[in-house]
């Protein structure tokens, strides 16, 4: 019954990643959606107590927001401390570190 509701909680966040990831490259959304569903995500990865689990949303969850960023639909600036902390909070997952240093390469880029 546990790896039944491990399966069905992972295709359903899957699902609803790939919803808003399809709604922001069709649909201008408000940016305080956005904004709310990233934290939401953020949040989510770290309740989640079975780390197999944890660690496939975290990866969906850096490229849901590598698109986001490199596709300029998100205002990183507004939540790049947060996103910074998760991506530094797991560290060991390799696209947790890509976002992390792509946040950094927008960072050298920006004027001071």
């Amino acid at each position: 019954v546990r790896f039944r509701a491990k399966q069905w909680y992972q295709r359903r966040v899957r699902a609803a990643l790939e919803v808003v990831n399809k709604m922001t490259a069709n649909l201008e959304l408000p940016p305080q959606f956005i904004q709310f569903y990233i934290r939401n995500c953020i949040t989510s990865c770290t309740d989640i107590p079975d780390r197999n689990t944890q660690h496939r949303f975290v990866r969906l969850v850096c490229v849901f927001l590598t698109s986001l960023i490199r596709n300029r639909l998100v205002n990183v600036q507004e939540i790049l401390i947060e996103i910074q902390a998760f991506c530094i909070e797991h560290s060991r997952i390799r696209e947790a570190t890509g976002l992390f240093r792509l946040l950094k390469s927008l960072d050298n880029k920006e004027p001071s």
